[in-house]
């Protein structure tokens, strides 16, 4: 067995010997354990999560689904880009959500500002749905739906080829749609990419790189 599990342990004795697991001489991606948990993911506020080393490609088509669960006003969810300015993001700003796309001709936004700043960092689950088609773009948030109009209306694809970053991104690494560096902090959970027929469930446990995320549960409450 060459990976750890996921679970707490605790109260663990040698020789009669309690040890002191508060001061360890070393640790490595080991978070605390919570008395209540939620199936998800736990973003610690600090790193991110990165899918797909080969790179994604958005290309003309694609629709983003998601819960998030925060009591942060500022933090990425989820940004593609390229070495271009084809890119899609998706971030939280001032508590308000920001879809932005550039399919090479320049970054349209799709905006969906609730009606209290904290309404969407309750620390309560929220359900987001991001959709490109073409030059089209809108986002719903738990049922709400924000169109926007795009002036570039013959550039159709987004042409990324880099990997999904979800929750931030390493500082080395450019993001064309995507205006926050903050990482986000709370849950993530069911993300899933949809291109035409194909629909992809992302499970953080199997990411190439893992900071500060706790791919197997959230803890029941912000502490």
């Amino acid at each position: 067995i060459t990976h750890s599990i996921p679970g707490c342990i605790g109260s663990m004795t040698i020789n009669s010997k309690q040890l002191d697991n508060e001061s360890p001489v070393s640790v490595f991606a080991v978070n605390k354990c919570y008395e209540t948990v939620q199936d998800g993911t736990f973003f610690d506020g600090s790193g991110f999560a990165a899918l797909v080393r080969e790179g994604y490609k958005v290309r003309s088509d694609v629709n983003i689904t998601l819960e998030f669960r925060t009591t942060a006003v500022h933090g990425v969810l989820l940004g593609v880009s390229s070495a271009k300015v084809d890119a899609v993001g998706l971030e939280i700003v001032h508590g308000k959500v920001f879809f932005h796309v550039n399919n090479g001709a320049g970054r349209i936004t799709a905006t969906y500002e609730p009606r209290g700043t904290n309404s969407l960092c309750d620390g309560k689950w929220h359900k987001l749905q991001a959709n490109k088609s073409k030059h089209r773009i809108s986002l719903i948030i738990d049922g709400n739906l924000v169109h926007t109009d795009n002036p570039y209306i013959q550039s159709t694809s987004a042409d990324t080829n880099n990997p999904i970053y979800v929750g931030g991104y390493p500082a080395d690494v450019k993001q064309n749609c995507l205006t926050s560096k903050s990482s986000f902090r709370g849950c993530l959970r069911n993300l899933v990419l949809t291109k035409g027929q194909h629909t992809e469930l992302f499970d953080f446990s199997r990411a190439f790189d893992l900071r500060g995320v706790f791919p197997h549960s959230c803890p029941g409450a912000e502490h």
